[in-house]
């Protein structure tokens, strides 16, 4: 297998996905137009196969093996999307395979994977990251022989997953002037970045980490590939504790900027995704759109691609997006207040402390720190943002002890 990838293996590539994968919608999202003030259009990889781009590169590397590496079978490690590339290949090919997969992995993602795979899939939930999924997986080759197929840092995978780029410069009528795209460990980015470097080279190119788990950008800082603690696995399919040795100089070289989001304003675009636009997506897939809401590269190259790359969201966990969306945007906050024991201690706080529209969503009382006062957790969400202030000096002037929980405090894992 060389190291090496150009823009005729992406082409190749995408002439052996042609019977595998679907050529997924390009379509201008109205709403993002309507708030970047230019076309804003959405390469909906969520409705891939799997609902991921992730089978793109899977296949591509696994069709690539020969008789005898099938008969050893296949390995990997994933976060849930790669997994279900994998499985859906190794259906298709008749491949046996074991995929490991963290803790973290949604248990949508985890039921899909075994619905897929059939009896071709073992599945083995090991370790609290991908990081450590990744290692198992690589000892279980090194023991057995199998073939392990690589999620991002290969250059069969990268040129898998760069067909989405051939499928976008097939699609819009005119050259694109600004292709964001997300990034975990690289091979997106870096395969989408070959394929546009060489057929349209005047596209600017931008790549979009969570802010938790932001290994690119550490890379780059560092000129190396570093391992990082991921401190945010929300995305968590692209919470990668270490970008390729491949993917990396990919990336430096060819992609013009790599920005970072926050976790709260990536579950406040997936609830518009949803709400607005008909779209569910998972927090890694939002990445792209997050970042052109935002305006982090502005004024932008018209007209605009964001890449969504995959829907595979456990609705399970809307109420945490929810919550981080509220808190991010500023209408959700949390106070621990000292509150005397006496009658009418609550109501004198509702009365003095609240403003109209303020609302009560949680109320936690403590066990009592003495016969005197009693702590209470307390969540308020506002009307608009805007309360705040008012709220804070309202607090200020109450002879309570109010401790303002701050968004980033250990204490707010607990809410999320």
């Amino acid at each position: 297998m060389s190291n090496t990838i150009d823009a005729s293996d992406i082409a190749a590539a995408a002439r052996q996905l042609a019977s595998v994968v679907t050529t997924t919608p390009l379509h201008e999202s109205a709403r993002l137009t309507a708030a970047v003030g230019c076309p804003i259009w959405l390469k909906r990889e969520d409705q891939q196969v799997s609902r991921s781009y992730k089978l793109r590169g899977a296949f591509t590397l696994i069709s690539s093996l020969s008789e005898a590496e099938r008969a050893l079978g296949v390995v990997c490690a994933s976060a849930g999307n790669h997994a279900l590339g994998v499985a859906y290949s190794c259906q298709l090919l008749g491949v046996r395979a074991r995929v490991f997969l963290p803790t973290t992995t949604p248990r949508q993602k985890r039921q899909q994977i075994m619905a897929i795979g059939g009896d071709l899939v073992e599945t083995i939930v090991t370790g609290h990251s991908y990081g450590e999924a990744s290692v198992s997986a690589k000892a279980d080759c090194a023991a057995t022989g199998a073939i392990y197929v690589h999620s991002f840092d290969d250059s069969r995978t990268i040129a898998g997953q760069g067909t989405v780029a051939v499928e976008i410069t097939d699609q819009m009528q005119d050259p694109v002037g600004t292709l964001l795209v997300p990034i975990g460990g690289g091979g997106l980015a870096a395969g989408v970045a070959i394929w546009f470097c060489t057929h349209s080279p005047q596209t600017r190119i931008i790549g979009v980490e969570p802010g938790g788990s932001a290994g690119m950008t550490a890379a780059l800082r560092a000129g190396h590939p570093v391992t990082i603690e991921s401190t945010d696995r929300f995305a968590e399919g692209a919470a990668v504790e270490r970008v390729g040795d491949l993917t990396f100089p990919l990336v430096r070289d060819l992609v013009d900027d790599v920005v970072v989001v926050p976790e709260g304003a990536i579950a406040t675009e997936m609830l518009d995704l949803y709400q607005v636009d008909g779209i569910i997506t998972e927090p890694s897939g939002a990445l792209a759109t997050t970042a052109a809401r935002l305006r982090l590269d502005h004024p932008p190259i018209s007209p605009v691609v964001c890449v969504i790359s995959g829907g595979n969201n456990d609705v399970s966990r809307y109420a945490e997006t929810i919550e981080r969306s509220l808190v991010h945007e500023g209408l959700r906050h949390y106070f621990l207040v000292t509150f005397p024991q006496e009658p009418g201690a609550l109501r004198r706080f509702l009365d003095a402390v609240l403003g109209e529209g303020d609302d009560i969503i949680l109320f936690e009382y403590g066990k009592k720190s003495n016969k005197d006062t009693g702590p209470a957790l307390v969540g308020i969400e506002l009307e608009q943002a805007s309360d705040l202030a008012g709220l804070l000096a309202r607090m200020n002037e109450s002879p309570l002890s109010i401790e303002r929980v701050p968004p980033d405090s250990p204490l707010s894992l607990f809410l999320t």
